[in-house]
């Protein structure tokens, strides 16, 4: 048989029954004859809880401490699951993510993997126990504990997954694999059998929750078979590897992204090296921009306009205020807006995708204030109180109902 990575979410194991199923998946794995890695993200709220407690003391706290804090979470629920897989008889040991060898770059809060020392883990499987990590966290080379960043814990799974040549690397959560859309709020969203990882990143990046969007990349890079599936129930999920073989519908999904602000700047000089000025400036601060437009104005002036997320808007702002003589009148920021996409490979090669999604906004009263495109995917930036409504219009005209 083979070596499998099993990662679980803080919902899978939010409790303690949660965690015995959690457990029962993991040792009839092992029972199958195969050797397992689990690794595991905090339980429940445990991390919001965790920040809430430091906001207590200070509303900035150093982010050294900080994720020093956050990784006690983790070390709570892979604890807890190791003695839970022993309670079901089978051998199993938990290790934090620097007993697991994760090296990270020093960013404190969103650090790198920059490689998985593995030999702790081998040891382990090698006198037969199932290894429970820790996920979300490493350590620098100060010695000091890293966090990932949210969703850090997928990401320590396919890492290990690549390090150790897993036969595949299994994220249980609670839906029961990648669809068209968010299941709990699209009644006929389909689930795919499978997907490529190009298509995966985009879902991830654009707001589609099942993934990180890191650890896809980290699967494509590396060649990792990634299966997204259900800890609740027991069925087959959803593959996402290099080569899928393609379906007939051509749209692989649509997704919404409400953590998005929109920052528009007039009267800005038109002259040349200003926008190179501005979006390298915004990139010396780790300010990620998505959707830009920019329009030739009046009077030998252009007007920007861009997106970041809404944690970035702020410092956007005063990041243009400092390196532009720009009026407090030109400058815009709207948070009330959202992104709502639709990805799948092969609309390059295929005319009216996107005017069946605009058609469907147009019929929904819907008002496109941005547009976006590649060759797998086009965004539009709505009013976030259209967002549901958007998806739903989007989703049944792509995927009718008489064909669900």
């Amino acid at each position: 048989m083979g070596l499998y990575v099993q990662k679980f979410g803080g919902s899978s194991v939010r409790d303690t029954e949660r965690i015995m199923n959690v457990a029962k998946i993991i040792t009839d794995t092992y029972r199958q004859g195969n050797d397992v890695v689990v690794v595991v993200s905090a339980q429940g709220d445990t991390t919001d809880d965790l920040i809430e407690k430091a906001k207590e003391i200070t509303e900035n706290p150093s982010k050294r401490e900080l994720d020093m804090l956050l990784a006690s979470g983790e070390q709570i629920s892979i604890s807890l699951l190791a003695m839970a897989i022993e309670k079901l008889g089978c051998p199993a040991v938990s290790l934090l993510g620097w007993q697991a060898g994760f090296n990270t770059s020093s960013a404190y809060g969103t650090a790198r993997i920059k490689a998985v020392k593995a030999d702790r883990i081998r040891a382990e499987i090698d006198r037969h126990n199932i290894v429970v990590v820790a996920g979300f966290q490493g350590i620098n080379r100060y010695d000091d504990i890293t966090t990932l960043g949210r969703g850090g814990s997928d990401t320590s799974a396919v890492a290990i997954a690549a390090a150790m040549h897993a036969e595949r690397c299994q994220i249980y959560t609670d839906v029961e694999g990648v669809y068209t859309a968010d299941p709990r709020k699209i009644a006929n969203a389909r689930k795919l059998k499978e997907i490529t990882y190009d298509e995966m990143l985009e879902l991830a990046t654009l707001g589609a929750q099942v993934l990180n969007n890191r650890s896809v990349e980290m699967g494509k890079k590396y060649n990792v078979e990634i299966e997204v599936l259900s800890s609740l129930n027991r069925v087959p999920g959803t593959i996402v590897k290099e080569v899928a073989k393609m379906e007939k519908m051509l749209i692989r999904g649509v997704t919404k992204d409400t953590d998005v602000a929109r920052i528009s700047i007039t009267n800005m000089p038109h002259t040349p090296g200003v926008a190179f000025k501005l979006f390298s400036t915004l990139a010396s601060h780790k300010i990620n921009v998505d959707i830009i437009l920019q329009s030739v104005g009046r009077s030998n002036t252009k007007d920007i306009t861009f997106t970041v997320s809404k944690g970035n808007a702020q410092e956007a702002v005063d990041c243009i205020k400092e390196t532009f003589d720009v009026a407090d009148s030109d400058i815009t920021c709207d948070t009330n807006v959202a992104k709502v996409s639709v990805v799948g490979a092969g609309m390059e090669s295929h005319p009216g995708t996107a005017a069946k999604m605009f058609e469907a906004l147009f019929e929904h009263d819907i008002n496109i204030e941005m547009i976006s495109t590649s060759e797998i995917k086009i965004s539009v930036l709505i009013e976030v109180e259209s967002a549901d409504r958007a998806v739903a219009a989007i989703h049944k005209a792509f995927f009718p109902d008489e064909l669900a």
